[in-house]
């Protein structure tokens, strides 16, 4: 069985909305006027401040549309092992290819942007895809095709997709199939033109696990995958990616 490989996402991260960070402005007004019957002899001057805004931060990269690039699963050995004690078999989809780092996922298009860390909540924002790729996942007769993916980095940055068994599609495109972790995303570097975002970890979404679950007939069982608060990790994903 092939290496299986940590069916992205990240960019960490990444996908992905977001919220950027809020100008902020104050201003102060004060003065003194009448404080009995008589007429003040002298009139004290009345200052104020006027309001200040912060510019938002500009970003260190922007691609409007991406052209190229690839997203690569590395993955975890405990993932792996997990398949492989289930009796699952992993194998790759369309233009996914296994690489020396893990499965590499060809970037279709989206677009990307990216700010310094600590300047925006989420610091990278945008979405990617990845159209004609994807993942089998085949035990007792049954292949599931998870396939066509797309990164949404951002709050509850997460890897949605298509899903098919035995070649008919089984949920709505779209479907969430792995949560995202950008806190462990490495710093995003840019150059030649190129961003790197590498160290977002991927984990199994609770939706994934139960579907799985229920299309192997693994649910009620002691190796059912836990559909609970306990993650699945599958691995870390590496984007490398350009546009225009």
């Amino acid at each position: 069985m092939r290496a299986i490989t940590k069916v992205l996402t990240a960019a960490t991260a990444v996908g992905l909305a977001a919220t950027m960070a809020a100008c902020s402005s104050s201003g102060s007004s004060g003065g003194s006027g009448n404080t009995g019957g008589s007429q003040p002899t002298s009139k004290t001057p009345t200052t104020s401040s006027a309001p200040t805004t912060s510019a938002a931060p500009k970003p260190v990269g922007a691609f409007k549309t991406l052209t190229k690039g690839t997203t690569t699963v590395v993955p975890a050995k405990s993932f792996t092992s997990a398949l492989s004690s289930l009796g699952v078999k992993l194998g790759l989809e369309g233009k996914a290819k296994m690489t020396s780092q893990g499965i590499a996922f060809p970037i279709t298009g989206g677009n990307a942007t990216i700010y310094k860390k600590g300047t925006v909540t989420p610091y990278v924002q945008g979405v990617v895809k990845h159209n004609g790729s994807g993942l089998t996942l085949s035990a007792g007769g049954t292949t599931v095709a998870l396939e066509n993916f797309v990164i949404n980095p951002g709050n509850n940055s997460n890897l949605t997709g298509k899903v098919l068994v035995n070649g008919k599609q089984a949920f709505p495109a779209g479907t969430k199939l792995f949560d995202l972790d950008g806190n462990t995303l490495k710093t995003p570097t840019i150059s030649g033109g190129y961003a790197t975002l590498q160290g977002t970890t991927i984990y199994v979404s609770q939706a994934a696990a139960g579907a799985l679950n229920k299309v192997f007939k693994l649910a009620g069982t002691k190796k059912a995958l836990p559909t609970g608060f306990e993650k699945i990790e599958v691995g870390t994903a590496i984007i490398h990616v350009t546009g225009k």
